[in-house]
């Protein structure tokens, strides 16, 4: 091959690795919201959906004309530690685009009302946009959808429908189900040889999570990872995917040297949360504790810093800093906790403070 072909076959590999990790990072990528991401995404949609077949066995939907590109990432293990939204956000949107699907376009104030509507004849909570938290709750919603060019416009909105069918990633559709165990049943996996499941769940596990212990994986899934096939076949997909495997005594972690499948950092100090997570990690590094004990430890850290973290001075505050700190901790792999105590994990390791010696 000549040198001008390395050098585009090299342009391709890498625009690939980093279309897989966008739609990692953000399953739906919209023209409106990142276009030179979207672009990218269209341009090698080929290479991008067979990776996301081959390794993974996720279907990757391209609208060049619509402008969307769409990951549907399904799993048998739903994750409930990093969500989009609370429980109310989570049925204004389903109300939001009920009504958008069946008119796409009107004003917010014809929307609002028909949401009103809707909750009443549903039998859900009351939604009122003379309540505070519920004004906050629908401005949420349609930022996510306005950011994912699902609508646009300001008082008039206009919805594109077919993107709305789009956001939600189920094997089966909704109505033809009875409950999350079926909705989440992929049925392609129940005639197709072993091998399959056991490649698309363990890259799906490693891809997915933060960081996978062994203790975590089915013995199936131990057994494809550790087996020189397996092997193989995981760490030359991770590296088409532009990230690297590392593997402990304890467990397995896919990094992204450019940090753009992350879809939530840590450490990071966007929130008090995360902040007073990477300083309970200093107290679990002494050993184990109660939660009680993170309360205390939460306790002393905002009497200390009366101007920090001023949403949690008051009563109860340091037992909600304390648990979403925990939260952040459990999420991410880096601490867990059994019976009542928590304890530091062994990728925890990786944030620990080392005391310098002149």
């Amino acid at each position: 091959m000549s040198r001008t072909g390395n050098q585009l076959a090299r342009l391709e590999s890498e625009e690939v690795a980093r279309g897989v990790r966008l739609l990692l990072a953000r399953p739906l990528v919209s023209a409106v919201y990142d276009y030179d991401g979207f672009d990218l995404i269209r341009r090698r949609r080929e290479p991008i959906m067979k990776w996301f077949d081959y390794y993974c066995g996720w279907r990757v939907h391209v609208e060049p004309r619509a402008g969307y590109a769409r990951l549907f990432k399904t799993t048998q293990r739903p994750d409930c530690t990093r969500p989009l939204f609370d429980r109310r956000r989570y049925v204004l949107l389903c109300l939001v685009c009920a009504e958008l699907l069946a008119s796409p376009t009107m004003t917010v104030d014809v929307l609002t009302t028909r949401i009103k509507q809707a909750a009443a004849a549903d039998g859900l909570p009351s939604f009122d946009l003379d309540r505070r938290s519920d004004r906050t709750a629908l401005a949420d919603v349609l930022t996510f959808l306005e950011e994912n060019g699902v609508i646009e416009g300001g008082e008039h909105l206009r919805a594109d429908p077919s993107l709305i069918t789009r956001l939600l990633a189920a094997p089966v559709p909704p109505s033809t189900v009875d409950s999350i165990e079926d909705l989440t049943r992929e049925t392609r996996y129940e005639s197709a040889h072993r091998s399959l499941w056991q490649r698309h769940s363990t890259m799906r596990r490693l891809i997915d999570d933060p960081v996978v212990y062994r203790d975590e994986l089915t013995a199936s899934q131990l057994a494809f990872l550790t087996s020189p096939t397996g092997r193989k076949v995981v760490q030359t997909g991770i590296g088409l995917a532009g990230c690297t495997l590392e593997e402990r005594a304890e467990g397995f972690l896919v990094v992204d040297p450019d940090a753009i499948a992350t879809d939530t950092r840590f450490p990071d100090d966007d929130s008090n949360a995360k902040v007073a997570a990477l300083l309970l990690l200093d107290r679990l590094a002494q050993g184990p504790a109660r939660f009680e004990d993170l309360v205390e430890e939460a306790r002393e850290l905002l009497t200390k810093f009366r101007n920090w973290a001023t949403a949690y001075q008051s009563d109860g505050g340091a037992g909600r800093l304390a648990a979403e700190g925990l939260a952040l901790l459990e999420a991410f792999g880096l601490a867990r906790t059994e019976n009542g105590t928590v304890r530091r994990l062994p990728a925890a390791a990786r944030y620990a403070v080392e005391e310098l010696h002149d």
